[in-house]
């Protein structure tokens, strides 16, 4: 039986280790709203402080705010 394996950055090209996709990937952020669907607002801070990580790493990546916080926000 396949083991699980967690899509989670690869730090400093913020790659997902699974799947080589920009992180957070499809997988990634599945995983992540399922983990934080009773708290949006935690799963807001959490993003906006990897995003800030980021951006240090990735300095003149133009669309991180909408790779790291956009997608997650209310609908």
């Amino acid at each position: 039986m396949p083991r699980y394996r967690p899509h989670v950055a690869a730090r400093p090209s913020w790659r997902c280790r699974v799947c080589g996709a920009a992180w957070p990937c499809s997988p990634a952020r599945l995983a992540l709203l399922g983990e934080y669907r009773e708290d949006r607002i935690g799963l807001l801070v959490y993003l906006a402080t990897l995003l800030d990580e980021a951006a240090a790493e990735l300095p003149g990546h133009d669309g991180l705010s909408d790779r790291f916080i956009t997608w997650a926000r209310a609908r």
